[in-house]
């Protein structure tokens, strides 16, 4: 089975594009046909200037990398190092109603937030649907609020069959319910945008800092802590056993500790979890020419059938 994912190239990868992305990502590799990359069009719906952006991308190819990318099972590159993505995203653009883009949650919410409104950002779901469809995926890896977009691709994808024949598979989403969102440090979704994430190469004390920074309640030192709606629990246990949960949960009520001891457990358990990532980090931060042969030898792969896929869809529109 083909699985399709990618992630922005527009900052420092956090806990919850580890827990709802990459680590999933690393398992998939090992089961199905993977296909990853760095979404640097994407990108620039929110980027400031080139050399952030290109900063960005590498940086985020040498992240996927370190946390357990394996270019001998996955194919790995950058979205622009694929050019049919944008040829195909113009075509689907004809077909697609205005009335669906309208519909789009993430746009709306992402103005509400303060996102500068833009025809890339109010298209995403077009050049998403390219992404998909343009490599024949099957399964797409997403978070909740990223389900309605591989709906929107499928509805495309219909309106083009019906239209010129059988030429896109309807892609399915795939989620996982239990860290599908991941709260950032003001309970609210983690996300770069919303500046309330958790990245996760800090150092150790900037690390401490960060977690230092969620919400908690006021409650003091010797009551118990309530446990069922915080969001440092809530953290934690992306990284605990049903077992190390409960006993977690004991913690809390006991009154022994206050959100302090909580939070320092926290940073722990994310140190804890990202040892060996930080070891592969250092090696590819000084072997970044391994890394830029790695991403272009994934482009090729993934040409080959954009290009097909490319003959396929131009035959039948007449271009």
């Amino acid at each position: 089975m083909r699985v399709l994912t990618g992630i922005q190239a527009s900052g420092k990868l956090h806990l919850g594009n580890y827990f709802g992305a990459m680590k999933p990502m690393v398992a998939l590799q090992e089961e199905h046909e993977l296909f990853t990359f760095i979404a640097n069009y994407h990108s620039l719906s929110s980027s400031k200037d080139a050399q952030t952006l290109k900063q960005y991308t590498i940086d985020a190819a040498i992240d996927y990398l370190s946390l357990g990318i394996d270019p001998n099972k996955t194919t790995f590159w950058i979205q622009s190092d694929v050019p049919q993505v944008l040829e195909l995203y113009w075509i689907l653009s004809k077909l697609t109603p205005m009335g669906l883009l309208e519909r789009a949650h993430s746009y709306k919410d992402k103005v509400a937030k303060g996102i500068p409104a833009s025809h890339a950002l109010f298209s995403y779901p077009v050049l998403m649907a390219a992404d998909i469809l343009l490599l024949d995926t099957q399964k797409v890896p997403v978070g909740k609020d990223q389900i309605q977009h591989v709906e929107m691709t499928r509805d495309i994808a219909i309106k083009f069959n019906n239209e010129f024949g059988e030429i896109f598979i309807l892609p399915e989403y795939m989620v996982q319910e239990e860290v599908a969102t991941i709260p950032g440090i003001d309970g609210q979704k983690m996300s770069k945008s919303y500046g309330n994430a958790i990245d996760l190469f800090l150092e150790e004390k900037e690390l401490q800092k960060r977690c230092n920074k969620i919400i908690s309640s006021s409650t003091p030192l010797g009551e118990p802590l309530e446990w069922k709606e915080d969001h440092i629990y809530a953290l934690c246990t992306l990284f605990l056993d049903d077992v190390q949960k409960i006993e977690l949960q004991e913690r809390f009520k006991s009154g022994k500790e206050g959100y302090g001891h909580f939070k320092k457990y926290l940073k722990e358990l994310i140190w804890d979890e990202l040892g060996e990532a930080r070891e592969k980090r250092a090696y590819y931060l000084s072997h970044t020419d391994e890394v830029q042969d790695i991403l272009k030898e994934g482009a090729k792969k993934s040409a080959i059938i954009a290009l097909a896929k490319m003959e396929q869809v131009k035959a039948v529109i007449g271009l």
